[in-house]
């Protein structure tokens, strides 16, 4: 398997540790959507992070998945039920796709910031829109962060699942992408999820 992307988009990184923990051997290569969009493009032509190639595509039996979302629901089905990332019991599940959902629109809210302040010429960004993808990125990091508990653990048991890695990739991506703008003292619980989350080799390979 090839996966397709940079380390410091979320959705690429939440792939990548998931298929460390998972134990699924892929290659990684780092390619931009910005700066090497043609070769991308040779990849996918859709041009998305991230890009996962399944098979030998020289063979022409590859198949390109794109979505994280959906590359991760694919993943699953390719390992015992042992190494997957969701939690069997049905409400455990509810609460996993909850904290995923979450996590996903801090990641969703902090790339909106970031495009509209380095992408928008200055004269053309609508302080009003950044205003309301501000306060929903806070609400979600509020929401976020109570249902982790302390942090101190994982949510389902005695390794990190999905809902454990998104959460923590969400929270280092924005911390680092805008610093400051999420307060970390208002949110102990996601500060102590992300420190025992990059403690992990998984993580700590992937650190941008």
């Amino acid at each position: 398997m090839r996966l397709i992307g940079m380390l410091d988009s979320p959705y690429v990184r939440r792939v990548a540790v998931s298929l460390k923990v998972m134990g699924l051997p892929f290659s990684h290569e780092p390619v931009s959507v910005f700066r090497q969009y043609d070769q991308f493009a040779a990849v996918n032509p859709v041009v998305k992070a991230p890009t996962l190639v399944i098979g030998d595509e020289t063979t022409g039996g590859g198949i390109v998945l794109m979505d994280s979302t959906l590359i991760l629901e694919h993943l699953e089905r390719l390992v015992p039920e042992n190494r997957r990332l969701t939690p069997p019991d049905i409400g455990d599940h509810a609460r996993a796709q909850r904290v995923i959902g979450l996590a996903l629109a801090v990641c969703e809210k902090t790339v909106q910031i970031v495009y509209e302040r380095n992408l928008r010429p200055e004269d053309k960004q609508h302080q009003p829109w950044i205003d309301r993808v501000q306060g929903q990125l806070l609400e979600a990091c509020r929401l976020l962060d109570a249902e982790l508990g302390s942090g101190e653990a994982w949510l389902f048991g005695p390794r990190p699942l999905q809902a454990d890695i998104t959460a923590a990739v969400a929270w280092r991506f924005t911390r680092n992408a805008l610093p400051g703008t999420v307060p970390e003292a208002a949110h102990p619980a996601l500060r102590a999820l992300s420190q025992r989350a990059e403690a992990l080799p998984e993580f700590a390979s992937t650190a941008i």
